[in-house]
């Protein structure tokens, strides 16, 4: 264990699993994160109390059966594609359905991408100082046939998980090798909970200037609306699986309850978020994207001129921040 007076980092087994564990002694905080379960920061406790959501008792239980839960990474799409193929570049790439490496949803739409529950993930660095404390992650995509066959640009993924002053930053870095310019469509899929209060009492603040438009399967129309949301949406008969552009960088979406709160910065190049709050269930995702849902086949039509891409050889880079309070 690498340790600094206030800040650790350690590894240690839960389950048999590796886990890297971050820890702040003066702010009880701890963050674990699964190297081998897609990378996933699974929880991070405040006082004892966890504001990821997670539907099961134990780690062994996620990875017998995982689900969505803590921050999955999705790439190299973010959400769905409209069908089992995209455009890069002016050309075509279609999916092969039979090596089963992805998933669809409920209208078999290839959903989420290829990593969120990878296990080619590395640990590539561990630190702690008088600062913080940081694990680094590395994923070579280029090495896996098996994900190259379905998107083939050569890079190489890096999230690093820090944790500094009661908050936890996630900062994604991804290389492109290959000799093309490489199209850009990632998102992190946060699960927040409280537990101070019901889902009834719970209001969010989304500060996002646009709604997407999307079509009965949820894929957008290229169109965008204004918000007006105001300062912030109680939660008592209302639910959210909307897609908002025009993100401000300088607001935190917000998640309230009686006192607990959770407050999530975005940087610039995450522009669009998905708000995810289905009836009935106990928690929020405030979900940072690159760009909108179907972002590749979209820009192949002219419905969507900002996405984002890695020049030959180059580099993207950007983070996200979740700060908690009350808790």
């Amino acid at each position: 264990m690498s340790e600094d007076s206030n800040y650790s980092v350690e590894r240690v087994l839960v389950d048999g699993i590796e886990v890297i564990r971050l820890a702040d002694q003066r702010r009880q905080t701890e963050v674990s994160v699964v190297p081998g379960l897609g990378n996933n920061a699974f929880e991070m406790k405040v006082n004892g109390t966890n504001l990821f959501w997670s539907p099961y008792k134990s780690l062994a239980e996620f990875r017998e059966r995982p689900v969505h839960l803590g921050i999955p990474f999705l790439a190299p799409w973010a959400n769905r594609l409209d069908g089992d193929a995209f455009w890069a570049n002016g050309r075509q790439y279609k999916l092969n359905a039979e090596l089963n490496n992805f998933h669809r949803d409920g209208n078999g739409l290839p959903i989420h991408g290829l990593l969120q529950y990878a296990g080619e993930w590395t640990v590539a660095a561990l630190e702690s100082t008088e600062f913080g404390a940081w694990v680094t992650s590395r994923l070579e995509f280029w090495r896996y046939p098996n994900y190259m066959a379905q998107f083939p640009f050569a890079h190489t993924v890096e999230i690093t998980h820090r944790l500094e002053e009661g908050a936890l930053d996630v900062r994604l870095a991804i290389y492109n090798a290959g000799a093309e310019t490489m199209p850009l469509s990632v998102a992190f899929h946060p699960y927040f909970t409280l537990t101070d209060s019901p889902r009834d009492d719970w209001s969010v603040t989304i500060p996002a200037s646009e709604l997407v438009e999307v079509d009965d399967r949820l894929i957008p129309t290229g169109l965008c609306q204004p918000a007006g949301l105001p300062g912030s949406v109680g939660l008592r008969d209302r639910s959210f699986d909307t897609g908002f552009a025009g993100v401000n960088p300088g607001r935190d979406f917000v998640l309230r309850g009686r006192r607990q709160q959770i407050g999530v910065r975005f940087g610039r190049k995450y522009p669009v978020a998905v708000v995810y709050a289905p009836a009935g269930r106990d928690f929020v995702c405030f979900e940072p994207m690159s760009g909108v849902t179907n972002a590749f086949n979209l820009a192949q039509r002219g419905l969507y001129p900002t996405l984002q891409t890695v020049a030959p050889g180059g580099k993207w880079e950007e983070h996200f921040r979740i700060t908690p309070d009350g808790f």
